[in-house]
């Protein structure tokens, strides 16, 4: 699950430096402040839902990993969303009401609270998918490599 949350993380960084390149907003150590405030929300958004996906393997061993990841999802939503909107709404209080000295700050993390919450469900839990999907096929080209290429059941 680890690759899954850099490959999330890394994603939430460039899409943060690509709103500083959009709205050339100055960038200077309260934007350093920033992108690591949003590194930190991104994982922890992101390990909400891998924990709950940890939870419920030990819960339902047989079922698709797809289905466990769709379950997890659902079932961190409404808690997510509730994070998402008390986060949006006092950054929204920042850009309006917190004056020059904080408005940068305040814009990227508005930005950055939506594209984690974002990330967290639509990028991180299908690269988690897609490196499943790759490290079981290369268990079985190498199962096949190892035994003459004859068909091995599956695990």
């Amino acid at each position: 699950m680890a690759p899954s949350a850099i490959v999330g993380t890394l994603h939430d960084i460039v899409l943060t430096v690509g709103v500083f390149i959009i709205t050339r907003i100055e960038f200077n150590m309260t934007s350093i402040a920033a992108i690591l405030t949003i590194v930190g929300y991104s994982l922890n958004e992101t390990v909400v839902v891998f924990d709950r996906t940890r939870e419920l393997m030990r819960r339902y061993k047989t079922i698709p990993i797809v289905e466990l990841l769709n379950l997890s999802i659902n079932s961190t939503m409404s808690r997510t969303v509730m994070t998402s909107i008390s986060a949006f709404l006092s950054l929204l209080a920042l850009v309006l009401f917190g004056g020059e000295a904080i408005r940068g700050f305040a814009v990227v993390m508005l930005c950055g609270v939506v594209i984690c919450t974002y990330s967290a469900i639509f990028v991180s839990t299908p690269t988690l998918i897609y490196l499943g999907l790759m490290l079981s096929g290369a268990k079985s080209a190498a199962a096949k490599g190892s035994k003459g290429g004859l068909p091995q059941a599956a695990e």
